[in-house]
């Protein structure tokens, strides 16, 4: 008795009509600001070498890190700092500057740092990269007032 009334069921779901697709919304109208956007942006502009003076600021980044891997770890966020604002994959950090976030031991990295990075081409012509980033110490007395700086290369 059960499957007689099951039977009818089933033969209807699959035999049912297909149920009408619903379209995909069209696209809103664009607007003349948008136009005008996509008119500015420039094509992808190639990397010029150059050099720029910036405070990094360790402490935020060590913020709740245990003590064994704060060194290691503001080489790291150095590094990242490096690639977002240079936008190069190969960062060089100087040895000096190893030293000086080195300089207090593993657990008390100094809160701030001067760096020098210099965007720069890669003479190695296997090289994945067409340019570096190079990491220098810039030793400073104070940071207070200290801003990003463009460093004229001789």
């Amino acid at each position: 008795l059960a499957q007689a009334i099951l039977a009818p069921r089933a033969l209807r779901a699959c035999t049912a009509a297909p149920q009408p697709r619903e379209r995909a919304a069209p696209p809103p109208p664009r607007t003349p600001a948008d136009m005008a956007k996509a008119a500015k942006k420039p094509a992808r502009k190639t990397q010029e070498p150059k050099t720029m003076d910036y405070t990094v600021h360790l402490h935020k980044y060590l913020h709740k890190t245990q003590f064994k891997k704060r060194a290691p770890r503001a080489i790291r966020a150095i590094r990242r700092f490096a690639e977002k604002v240079m936008m190069t994959k190969d960062i060089r950090i100087d040895t000096k500057l190893n030293k000086f976030v080195w300089s207090n031991g593993t657990r008390n990295i100094p809160h701030r740092v001067r760096v020098r990075m210099s965007r720069k081409r890669n003479e190695d012509e296997e090289a994945k990269e067409k340019m570096f980033t190079l990491c220098q110490h810039v030793p400073v007395e104070s940071f207070k007032g200290l801003q990003t700086e463009n460093v004229r290369d001789d």
